[in-house]
């Protein structure tokens, strides 16, 4: 980019606070030097963090906020309060052109509200999508949408489908990604009349992408998609239940392991294989999940990142400004309304969902 880019942070937001935001921050500059930060928070507190930090403080401009996003507090309040606080104010810094990204720690429903609400959705994108990066056994896949739409019609997955596969070409590098509709089967007969609709227009339309038809949950984890789209509801309820696995694969191994001397020893000979797998099931390792479709970038990290997690998700930030991803989404959706396909309602196939 002609212009270093610029990312707000709300240095308040997550577990963590200012140690780990600051922290985070200096590592991500150590990958994109030419990064710069507008810091959004306590400003003594952000202070108090510099001097441990000296590529932020050489590349950062404090702005103080004289409040903050609670975890506990509901949406509807913090909206009321966002001129004030370091999430609604690093917001509006990216509405204002101040800062080309946000990223927050904070109350994911407070930020989702305020976000919307703030940059208001892309022409063409009837409501944004969550996505993130999911670990497979080959690559990270996208998935999305992780909540925020409940429900969701053919538009949305189409939309969604469209969102994604930009989100991959940028952040992943795939130049044609793999996409699939999640479904109760791969066969075209199955699923509701939403998702059969949605598959048929993605199969016939010309987009940068690869659509591979359905896709069921137990096959997420194999990695041969790359963009697995669905509605908000399954969608985190599969993000959940994959992280649960997760930890129940890596409690049942501790568990094993513990179990006699042979088994103590077996692990001694496989502790660097188990730490390799647990390097690649950290959530920290694929942390940041984006709200796609606004006028503007606001990624999401876990609450309780760590500081080598928030940088990730800082560096996502950078990737989708780089990659210039909202131009990318508007050109895509642009093709697909110019060359919409002409697709009957069940597409010919069986309308009963099995």
């Amino acid at each position: 980019m002609a212009v270093p880019p610029v990312i707000a942070l709300d240095v308040m937001g997550g577990d963590g606070g200012p140690a780990v935001v600051v922290a985070a921050a200096e590592i991500a500059h150590e990958r994109y030097p030419k990064l710069t930060y507008r810091l959004y928070g306590d400003e003594a507190a952000i202070r108090g963090q510099l001097g441990r930090a000296p590529r932020v403080a050489a590349n950062a401009t404090i702005v103080h906020s004289p409040d903050v996003i609670l975890g506990t507090d509901k949406p509807s309040a913090a909206v009321r309060r966002a001129r004030t606080t370091s999430m609604g104010m690093g917001i509006a810094a990216v509405k204002a052109g101040e800062a080309q990204a946000m990223v927050s720690a904070g109350n994911t429903g407070a930020l989702m509200a305020m976000a919307k609400l703030t940059l208001r959705t892309m022409p063409g994108i009837d409501r944004p999508a969550l996505a993130a990066l999911l670990p497979t056994l080959k690559n990270d896949s996208v998935v999305l949408d992780l909540g925020a739409n409940v429900e969701c019609d053919t538009e949305n997955l189409v939309q969604f489908a469209v969102m994604g596969a930009a989100f991959a070409r940028t952040v992943l590098g795939v130049e044609r990604p793999r996409v699939a509709l999640l479904n109760i089967g791969e066969e075209e007969l199955k699923g509701t009349e939403e998702l059969k609709l949605a598959a048929a227009l993605l199969r016939a339309a010309d987009l940068p992408m690869t659509f591979a038809g359905f896709v069921e949950g137990d096959k997420i984890g194999a990695g041969d998609i790359d963009v697995i789209v669905t509605d908000g509801f399954t969608g985190n309820v599969a993000l959940k239940t994959a992280e649960g696995t997760g930890r129940l694969v890596s409690g049942l191994l501790a568990q094993s392991f513990r179990s006699s001397w042979l088994t103590s020893l077996g692990y001694l000979l496989s502790r660097g294989a188990l730490r390799a797998l647990a390097r690649h099931l950290d959530p920290n390792a694929h942390n940041g999940a984006v709200f796609l479709g606004l006028n503007g970038l606001v990624v999401k990290s876990h609450g309780g990142a760590t500081v080598r997690g928030m940088a990730h998700a800082i560096g996502v930030a950078h990737d989708l400004v780089a990659g210039d991803i909202a131009r990318r989404i508007a050109s895509d959706l642009d093709n697909f309304r110019e060359h919409r396909p002409v697709v009957a309602a069940n597409d010919g196939h069986d309308a009963t969902a099995a």
